[in-house]
């Protein structure tokens, strides 16, 4: 019996696969433009830089409106 598979759940974890992340970033980017990000700038931004975004959208919505 492979108790080792069975215990440790990091090796039967299910695994994202690239298409996922990439259909995942192109759902943030369409957020982060709603809240009022221009689209060029959030081309341009990494999927870390859009989370961050995300976290907090009153303070995004605020921070781009005063730029615009």
């Amino acid at each position: 019996m492979a108790t080792s598979t069975f215990r440790n759940k990091n090796k039967v974890r299910p695994i994202k696969t690239g298409a996922a992340k990439r259909a995942k970033i192109k759902s943030q980017k369409r957020r982060v433009v709603a809240l009022g990000v221009p689209a060029e700038v959030a081309e341009k931004l990494q999927s870390d830089q859009l989370r961050m975004l995300l976290k907090y959208p009153k303070q995004t919505r605020q921070e781009f409106a005063a730029e615009a």
